[in-house]
């Protein structure tokens, strides 16, 4: 049986036995998707929006859909992959099953908590109404294929007027309990008026078995509000990771995500900012280091659809031996967006002659009045630079690592936790091969 028809097929066991709420209004949601899905079936290079990533080879799992979730996972088996230099909330899931014993959550002043319980208690009905699936895009059929199985995750909603006092981190564990297995979490965040968050998402693989993560996250940015988003990808060589990110801002917010992809086989992130009022600020930045025949896709979208707003992108690539880079971003700035001002700039250094990185730098303005800019560089190392370091007495391949290292320092510049600046520093050289004994 093709995943496609496993997937819909298994849907009506999902919700019989997920101790769901069939007369909800989330039932209504999740059957709509699944029938999308159904129509839609996975993405295909014929589609313009996936031309360069095929996830044929992905398809031919034979996939787990409901992993057995009872390998118990102790503190010292994860603590490396989390930031235990900061104080923090911690939602850690196993399998896509939340792990009270590894979590530190609070109902105190705002919720860090589960999406499960958000979804089924009637505190909360108000507010998945208003928010669950608003903004995660109809006709993307991976999102629909989340959404018709929506049942765990993060759930954090912060009131107006509230800045959290520390970063919340979110971290999905895969244990390898199968051999080949699906995951499918589902975050959702609202930040209130004049509030402010830090939150520090990743997924990994603690196992060398084969694992596809389908994640859905869905943000949303209410007036002057602040939120810095941090995503770490460095899973294993037999993980793949499709990410699809959501954001809606409010008026005169800032909200900022920052993609750090150095690990997995196939890594696709879909990211979409929609303004929703005047002087927004929207910020994107990405670095990749990928060797043997990583894939990493990064496909981003902004919307300005209101005057006097901002957005800013810059993602930079490092690539070696038969890797492969894709970066499609698009800007749209529609006819009543005027005094736009939006920049967009892609980087791109091939170590190798095998590497390879397919850009697209798109621009769609249909308002007179805006400052719009994109650029895209595709290159190799300066040997000019590399000759004058060696004959300073370094190394090739330290000197080879500092010029790497300089080259995506603004991207690692933007990050505003220092412990966490420290942690990607950290996986920057170890993916380059190096240890330098000092941070940027």
């Amino acid at each position: 049986m093709e995943l496609k028809e496993k997937l819909v097929s298994s849907f009506l066991a999902f919700e019989n036995t997920g101790k769901l709420d069939l007369d909800s209004s989330v039932h209504a949601i999740r059957l709509k998707a699944i029938q999308n899905f159904e129509k839609e079936g996975f993405p295909t290079k014929k589609d313009e929006e996936w031309k360069y990533t095929n996830l044929n080879p992905l398809l031919k799992h034979d996939f787990s859909l409901f992993p057995a979730t009872d390998k118990s996972v102790e503190f010292k088996n994860v603590e490396k992959y989390l930031i235990n230099e900061i104080e923090s909330y911690k939602l850690i899931f196993i399998d896509g099953v939340f792990s009270s014993f590894l979590s530190d959550t609070t109902h105190d002043e705002c919720d860090v908590c589960v999406l499960s319980s958000a979804l089924t208690r009637p505190k909360y009905k108000m507010i998945i109404d208003n928010y669950f699936n608003k903004i995660a895009e109809e006709n993307n059929s991976l999102a629909e294929l989340n959404t018709a199985f929506a049942k765990e995750g993060a759930f954090i909603n912060i009131p107006k007027n509230t800045i959290v006092p520390k970063p919340i981190q979110i971290v999905n564990f895969s244990t390898g309990s199968e051999n080949e297995v699906i995951l499918q979490p589902r975050n959702l965040v609202i930040v209130g008026e004049n509030s402010h968050v830090q939150i520090i998402e990743r997924h990994q693989n603690l196992s060398k078995n084969t694992t596809l993560t389908n994640s859905v996250t869905e943000i949303f940015v209410h007036k002057r509000a602040i939120v810095d988003y941090y995503k770490i990808q460095d899973d294993t060589r037999g993980s793949s990771l499709i990410d699809s990110t959501f954001v809606s801002q409010k008026q005169q917010s800032v909200a900022t995500v920052n993609t750090y992809s150095f690990g997995g086989k196939i890594t696709r992130n879909n990211l979409e900012f929609h303004h929703e009022g005047e002087h927004i600020t929207s910020n994107l930045n990405g670095i990749s280091i990928l060797d043997k025949k990583q894939h990493v896709d990064n496909h981003t979208l902004v919307n300005h659809q209101f005057p006097n707003c901002e957005s800013h992108e810059l993602y930079k690539g490092i690539y070696a031996d038969k890797s492969t880079g894709v970066f499609n971003g698009k800007v749209i700035v529609q006819q009543a967006a005027q005094k736009t001002n939006a920049f967009q700039q892609n980087n791109n250094i091939l170590i190798d002659t095998g590497a390879s990185i397919n850009a697209k730098p798109q621009l769609e303005i249909f308002a007179d009045d805006v400052k719009c800019s994109h650029g895209c560089t595709i290159g190799q190392l300066d040997e000019d630079a590399l000759f004058y370091m060696r004959s300073r007495g370094i190394p090739k391949k330290e000197a080879k690592a500092l010029l790497l290292f300089a080259f995506g320092n603004d991207v690692v510049e933007k990050i505003k936790i220092p412990q966490l600046k420290s942690k990607i520093t950290k996986l920057i050289a170890k993916n380059l091969g190096v240890n330098l004994g000092f941070e940027l």
